[in-house]
């Protein structure tokens, strides 16, 4: 008996994914660098099921029927680009690499024009949901050889997370790298989510709300509009308690880790000139909660301010909330206009209603605001940006007051809250007819000659100024990085 389809990597997530593509009827051969893991694996979890093993990469090739399908689970970088040499001359024209790690978008561009040079396909699949979604149904995000998708299609769609109402969460998504960037903008939006669930739990800590309290309050926005799997499992972090009675999460270092894809959606960003400031912001919270031991001291050289009596905790609360809603609209719209930034950069024929679509089940964001998105791109599939769709801009206006209260509420009582307020800055920036970058536009003049444009002549003139009557009348050359 032939496998349908072969996976080397037998991590967790590698595991897992045999295990969800066996039980919708396929067989599987699994190959892993330390065999032992193979042996561990037929013999433990996958004992008694349609699956392979193989101890070398020629007897995993062997064991798959054609055109060969098979997918590495295996950590990113240098060892993808050394299996990929390993699998070359062991397969025909036609067969198919498929790589479902944390790759970075460039090297799927890359690796597909190279594999394809070989007369063999590529695809780089996002891959979202963790241990429980590669077992259960991720959401899967793949792109690369469009010719290979008939051929993997049927499979990605069995083992994809499932939504209320039975949309599979898994769509091709375009040429070459966009699967890997779209997994890497859904990364980068769940920094987002995750920095200002974070923030908005600070808030009430430094009100005073006890760990019940709080679980009990997000219990409650996980039943409205913040309906999600983060808010959820806020609400069950708060209320687990260790050992000893009380809640594990107040034992935890206050020091984030991270694996890099939120950096990489931020250095995308400004490579593309999109203001991701949100996403930045995240991942510099991140970054300055590793700085614990100077936190630390610096916390004994500066007073806090005076704490504000909390008057309505009622409305206290529910403050909250909107900034948290509103902010994270603005989070998702800063996302999507990334992926139409990249898009119209690399040519890629995104579908943001369908992308919405994928993320609403087996990912880390699922959400029932995703319904939202996808509706707002489902009727207008050139929207700019989603904040101009009636709900999102109705829903920030009503939310405005309550959002500007929890931000200068913070300020003063000293509790930092970057991404709220870089949500609320990019907002106010963007509704803006006019900004101050008339005064910065003659500054680079006045000390650089960048030269300016006049809103009494045409766009494309550009002019300069001897501004001190020392400089002559030279200008530097024009451009934007």
């Amino acid at each position: 008996m032939k496998a349908d389809i072969g996976l080397i990597g037998l991590a967790v997530m590698g595991e897992n994914l045999v295990l969800n593509i066996e039980s919708r009827g396929y067989t599987v051969a699994v190959f892993n660098r330390t065999t032992e893991k193979v042996t561990n694996f037929v013999n433990g979890r996958g004992k008694g099921k349609k699956i392979i093993p193989a101890y070398s990469l020629e007897e995993l090739i062997s064991s798959l029927s054609r055109p060969r399908k098979v997918m590495l689970m295996i950590k990113a970088g240098q060892p993808v680009d050394d299996f990929i040499e390993m699998l070359i001359p062991l397969l025909d024209k036609g067969d198919i690499i498929i790589e479902g790690g944390n790759s970075h978008f460039t090297d799927t561009i890359r690796r597909t024009k190279y594999v394809e040079s070989k007369g063999l396909l590529y695809i780089g699949t996002g891959v979202s949901g963790g241990e429980e979604g590669a077992l259960l149904g991720p959401s899967l995000m793949p792109g690369g050889s469009k010719e290979a998708w008939p051929y993997v299609k049927d499979i990605f769609f069995a083992i994809a997370a499932k939504t209320s109402d039975g949309a599979s969460c898994c769509a091709w998504i375009g040429d070459n790298g966009a699967g890997h960037f779209v997994k890497m903008a859904h990364n980068g939006i769940e920094y987002g989510d995750i920095q200002l669930i974070c923030e908005a739990y600070h808030l009430l800590v430094n009100a005073g709300f006890s760990n019940d309290e709080m679980a009990a309050i997000f219990d409650e926005w996980n039943k409205a509009e913040l309906d999600s799997y983060l808010i959820q499992i806020t609400g069950e972090i708060l209320r687990y308690k260790d050992t000893d009675g009380e809640p594990i999460v107040t034992k935890i270092l206050d020091s984030a880790g991270q694996k890099g894809t939120g950096k990489w959606t931020v250095s995308s960003a400004l490579d593309l000139g999109v203001p991701l400031s949100l996403v930045a912001e995240s991942v510099f919270a991140r970054l300055i909660s590793s700085m614990k031991e100077e936190r630390v001291k610096a916390s004994a050289l500066f007073a806090s301010p005076v704490k504000s009596v909390l008057a309505d905790k009622k409305k206290f609360i529910d403050d909250i909330r909107m900034a948290l809603y509103a902010s994270k609209i603005v989070s998702y719209a800063q996302g999507f206009n990334l992926l139409r930034n990249a898009a119209g950069e690399y040519n890629w024929d995104l579908k943001y209603g369908e992308i919405a679509m994928i993320w609403r089940g087996g990912c880390i964001i699922r959400s029932a605001f995703l319904n939202k998105i996808y509706e707002a791109f489902t009727r207008d599939p050139k929207l700019p940006n989603l904040i101009m769709y009636s709900y999102f801009s109705s829903i920030l206006g009503e939310n405005s007051d309550s959002w500007r209260r929890v931000i200068a509420g913070a300020a003063s009582n000293g509790v930092p809250v970057p991404a709220m307020s870089a949500a609320l800055s990019w907002f106010d920036s963007y509704r803006s007819a006019w900004l101050p970058a008339n005064l910065l536009q003659a500054q680079r003049d006045y000390f650089g000659a960048h030269t300016y444009r006049r809103i009494d002549k045409p766009e494309d003139e550009f002019f300069h100024t001897n501004w001190t009557g020392r400089g002559g009348d030279t200008a530097s050359s024009t451009y934007n990085a």
